[in-house]
């Protein structure tokens, strides 16, 4: 597994659609309609979408372990699966994530890193996300702090959890997805519940 550090961007994120409705949708994955995501965002809503949106980071980022940390493979990645399981990588958290703030009428996208795994000429895939607050775009990072990473809530800085290097071929995805790509989603599709490691995730878009 690569080392991890954070880092700050300078480009803004490109959304992939001109249509904030489409950042607030519904589908199979980011399922905010399902009873427990709503139960979840009547704990979790605060008096600002800004507040809400750190306190619904907060506790995916904190409450949510990442699996790989634990070593408690769920396989889940529909949001409504990952609050029902407790854990996930940084996909499943990043749609829990999204259905979150979608819940709560805040735009929300998906993006991507292509990072290197350690052993050369293997990548992975990360994911998180971006969200649409205060007239701007602020990609947020909800994979899970450790010794190494340090991802913050920031709308100012960003605080992600990894830092893309071009020279060793890993790629900062600029675009913020409205939905899940569809070779990644085949890919998360194919996970089993205890089977560990990053095998069923595409190493790039």
């Amino acid at each position: 597994m690569r080392g991890v550090t954070t880092t700050a961007r300078t480009a803004p994120p490109r959304p992939d659609s001109e249509h904030l409705a489409d950042y607030l949708a519904a589908d199979a994955v980011i399922d905010h309609h399902h009873t427990a995501i709503r139960e979840a965002v009547s704990r979790l809503r605060s008096d600002t979408d800004v507040e809400s949106a750190r306190a619904a980071y907060t506790f995916v980022r904190d409450e949510i372990p990442h699996s790989r940390d634990i070593g408690t493979w769920s396989g889940a990645h529909r949001a409504s699966d990952v609050l029902r399981e407790g854990n996930a990588i940084c996909h499943g958290k990043a749609h829990l994530l999204a259905a979150l703030l979608r819940a709560q009428g805040i735009p929300v996208g998906l993006c991507y890193q292509r990072l290197g795994s350690g052993t050369e000429g293997e990548f992975f895939l990360h994911g998180f996300v971006a969200v649409h607050l205060e007239g701007r775009w602020a990609r947020l990072d909800p994979r899970g702090n450790r010794p190494g990473v340090d991802a913050q809530f920031s709308l100012e800085e960003e605080r992600l959890a990894y830092s893309a290097d071009p020279g060793l071929g890993e790629i900062d995805y600029p675009v913020v997805h409205a939905a899940v790509p569809p070779r990644l989603l085949v890919g998360l599709a194919s996970a089993r519940p205890g089977v560990a490691g990053f095998a069923h995730v595409p190493g790039e878009l």
